[in-house]
């Protein structure tokens, strides 16, 4: 646990739970295997109510040392250096603190189930968190209540978790996609000489056969533009190589502009406005 940091994602446009529910069925096979990491099969999982779970704080004469996270129900003693009592994750054990994982507000306020109002890019982290515990603690079941059924069965407050989630890595692989498109520059700036971005093979972190061209990448409710290198032979993105093309790449693209003053294919330009 320790080394892992709580973000708090911005306002993004959210489901209704009517589509939550008509997303998540439509996936359901996929959602159930993309949560639950494939360790229920072949197995009834437990179900445990709230207060049953709050009897494992793993103190002594205690049953144990769980938590919960979006009602999943984890055996963490062998992290009992985090989790047991008076340690810096204490208050995680014994109930379901899902909200805590991202905001980092550990007061019994902020230890809540409560993930009704996460973004997209909020319920990732928590989709992060869920791969962190079924990789390195022991899935015991499942918390009756917000998340739960009686029967085990998941709740409208579950499928809506899990849509929004779907949304988030949609919008990450969208995301990762523009970047291996559009990588980003390498810059320097200083107050005694212009700035200066450049392309490589492998600036912006994204290794590649081709090190591109400057060009401002102006994207929907930006602010301002960013630079990105651009590839500037073959076909554009998405077009078979044997397409009728300019033979420019992606330059022809909508939302680039080139740099004033600066050559147009040149992997290096100078920034004096």
């Amino acid at each position: 646990m320790p080394g892992r940091r709580s973000v708090s994602g911005g306002a993004e446009p959210r489901p209704s739970l009517a589509v939550a529910v008509a997303v998540t069925v439509a996936v359901t096979v996929a959602a159930a295997a993309w949560l639950l990491g494939g360790r229920e099969a072949g197995s009834r999982p437990r179900l445990l109510r709230a207060a049953e779970l709050a009897r494992y704080r793993g103190d002594a004469g205690e049953p144990g040392l769980y938590l919960a996270l979006l009602g999943r129900v984890f055996d963490v003693e062998a992290g009992r250096a985090h989790y047991a009592r008076g340690r810096a994750y204490s208050g995680l054990a014994g109930r379901d603190a899902s909200r805590a994982f991202v905001t980092g507000d550990f007061s019994q306020e902020g230890l809540s189930d409560d993930v009704s109002d996460f973004c997209p890019a909020q319920m990732l982290i928590l989709r992060d968190w869920l791969r962190f515990y079924e990789k390195n603690y022991a899935f015991v079941g499942k918390l009756i209540g917000r998340f739960y059924e009686e029967n085990g069965e998941p709740t409208p407050a579950l499928l809506l978790a899990e849509a929004t989630m779907a949304q988030g890595v949609a919008a990450r692989e969208t995301e990762d996609g523009q970047r291996q498109q559009f990588p980003p520059c390498n810059s320097e700036w200083s107050s005694a000489s212009p700035g200066r971005f450049w392309c490589s093979k492998q600036s912006g972190g994204v290794t590649r056969a081709w090190a591109g061209v400057p060009r401002k990448l102006y994207q929907p409710g930006g602010k301002k533009p960013r630079c990105v290198c651009v590839r500037a032979t073959g076909p554009p993105t998405g077009q078979p190589a044997s397409a009728s093309h300019g033979d420019r790449g992606d330059l022809d693209d909508p939302s680039l502009q080139e740099y004033p003053g600066c050559p147009p294919l040149a992997s290096s330009c100078t920034v004096r406005d």
